[in-house]
């Protein structure tokens, strides 16, 4: 049960969410916000998507926590739900933290230029690569099976040795389309 939720890490500086779905990882720190001591908790999803569907903007959330329970506090609502027991893995130890590869470019031509080529990608991986190099990123799909295949080239500004790397394009999409 912890894997399918969401890591609450409070410290004076900042405020970090961690999720999974076992394909992604995504982590969020916020540093507008703050928390009186350093500690962590686990969340279940169902109240966050209660909580997420009753925010209307940015309205501000009052958080209490114990051992055992949260409390959210906001326009004269009172969320509690019940904090799930266990200890989160250690995702920092698969985030690198040194990485000589930095890769700039506009998000929408890269979103735009993934929705084109992924329709030519194997319909099971949804494979697309990505070859980059110096000022240049190529973006290639090819469904053998079918012999389709699609290249695209932009233009970029890639610091970082050259590379060629494989992802699942609706995960890329998913990714862009959140930033």
């Amino acid at each position: 049960p912890v894997m399918s939720c969401v890591f609450c890490q409070f410290s004076p500086e900042s405020i970090t969410f961690v999720a999974t779905d076992a394909h992604k990882l995504v982590r969020y720190t916020r540093t507008d916000s703050q928390a009186d001591g350093s500690s962590s908790f686990i969340l279940p999803k169902k109240p966050l998507n209660l909580l997420k569907g009753n925010l209307k903007g940015d309205e501000e959330v009052q958080l209490e926590y114990n051992d055992s329970n949260a409390v959210f506090m906001f326009n004269y609502i009172v969320l509690v739900c019940r904090l799930i027991d266990g200890k989160y893995p250690n995702y920092e130890a698969v985030i690198p933290k040194e990485n000589p590869n930095v890769l700039t470019i506009d998000r929408l031509q890269l979103l735009s230029s993934i929705k084109r080529v992924s329709i030519f990608s194997n319909k099971t991986t949804h494979q697309i690569k990505l070859k980059l190099a110096c000022s240049e990123l190529a973006l290639s799909a090819e469904d053998i099976d079918f012999a389709n295949e699609a290249n695209e080239r932009l233009t970029c500004n890639y610091a970082g040795e050259d590379m060629e790397i494989g992802f699942n394009s609706r995960f890329l999409m998913e990714m862009l389309n959140n930033i």
